[in-house]
């Protein structure tokens, strides 16, 4: 193996070195997730919480909703989820904590926690501040914003990108009702102009095809 050879394999070894750990990194933050979610829709999130402490388990996720209406948690084995609302009746935070006997979760693990939530702000994104408690009684706040340059921060919020144009119900509504229809329709005429058309030029070209053997005979 030439020498030049072996300097290209290095150096591409340490780039994918660099970027498994920098994608180790990012993956270690607390997280929020919600396929499909719409402005003032409704949408069940999912919390992905890892453990980066190396000697320490998480025994407690406490995140920060915007006052919805409803907030309904995902049953999770040895662990109490605890609703809380404000003077309005509206949710504000959700608290999950492991059950005694529960070791949490430990170091080199994660865990999800699911929640359905709306009618969610009608808004571009949401940010859901969450906080991380260790069983040593370490606690790790995830509430910093993106930074203006789009850097991001050293506890980042999880936050939730929504799409525009959900009802209520947090269901698409941006195609009328019937246009489905109507499209299939004209597909339907379309294709049934289109074989008229091929039939007449098939014609066509056999009849002029007929002229050319026709004239070479005379």
């Amino acid at each position: 193996m030439s020498v030049a050879l072996s300097r290209a394999l290095l150096a591409s070894g340490a780039v994918a070195g660099l970027t498994l750990l920098a994608g180790g990194t990012a993956a270690a933050h607390v997280t929020a997730d919600a396929p499909g979610a719409t402005q003032g829709g409704y949408g069940v999130v999912t919390f992905r919480v890892p453990t980066e402490s190396e000697t320490a388990s998480t025994t407690k996720l406490s995140v920060q909703l915007p006052g919805v209406s409803s907030a309904l948690t995902e049953p999770l084995a040895g662990w109490t989820a605890k609703v809380d609302k404000n003077d309005k009746n509206q949710v504000v935070a959700v608290t999950w904590t492991a059950d005694p006997g529960n070791p949490g979760i430990g170091p080199g693990h994660f865990q999800r926690f699911v929640l359905s939530v709306g009618p969610l702000p009608k808004q571009d994104s949401v940010s859901l501040p969450a906080s991380q408690t260790y069983s040593d009684g370490k606690v790790v706040d995830w509430n910093q914003p993106m930074g203006a340059d789009g850097q991001e921060p050293e506890h980042p919020a999880p936050a939730l990108t929504l799409a525009a144009g959900g009802d209520h119900h947090g269901h698409m509504s941006a195609t009328p009702a019937g246009a489905h229809d109507d499209e299939h329709g004209s597909d339907d005429t379309a294709r049934w102009l289109g074989g008229i058309g091929l039939a007449l030029g098939a014609l066509g070209a056999a009849l002029g095809l007929g002229s050319v053997l026709r004239g070479r005979r005379s």
